[in-house]
C-alpha cells in the first residue's frame, strides 16, 4: 500500500480513518492524540504532564484535535472545574 493509497483509506460508513484528520495537525496535537489513545481519559493538567508540553500548547493541540472531531471532552464528575479528554477515533 503506498502513501496515496493510505490518504483514501475509509471505514465502513465510507468516512475518512480519523488518523486521516490528525495527519495534517501539528506534532504537538499529533502528540496529545497518541497520549490520549493510550490513556482513555485525561485532564488537560495530565496531558500537558504526560506529553511534557506547555499547559497553552496542550490546550491549543486539544482545540486543534476538538476542530476535526477526533476528540470529545466533557466535565469532569470529580472535579467541575476540569474537563476529561477523550480519543474518539479507534
Amino acid at each position: 500500500m503506498s502513501a496515496s493509497d493510505v490518504q483514501h483509506v475509509e471505514d465502513e460508513d465510507g468516512e475518512a480513518d480519523g488518523w486521516e484528520a490528525v495527519r495534517d495537525l501539528p506534532p504537538s496535537a499529533k502528540l496529545v492524540a497518541k497520549v490520549l489513545e493510550y490513556n482513555e481519559t485525561l485532564t488537560q493538567s495530565q496531558l500537558a504532564e504526560e506529553t511534557l508540553l506547555p499547559p497553552r500548547t496542550v490546550r491549543y493541540a486539544l482545540n486543534r484535535l476538538e476542530e476535526v472531531g477526533v476528540v470529545d471532552s466533557r466535565f469532569s464528575f470529580a472535579d467541575a472545574r476540569k474537563r476529561i479528554y477523550t480519543l474518539s477515533i479507534e
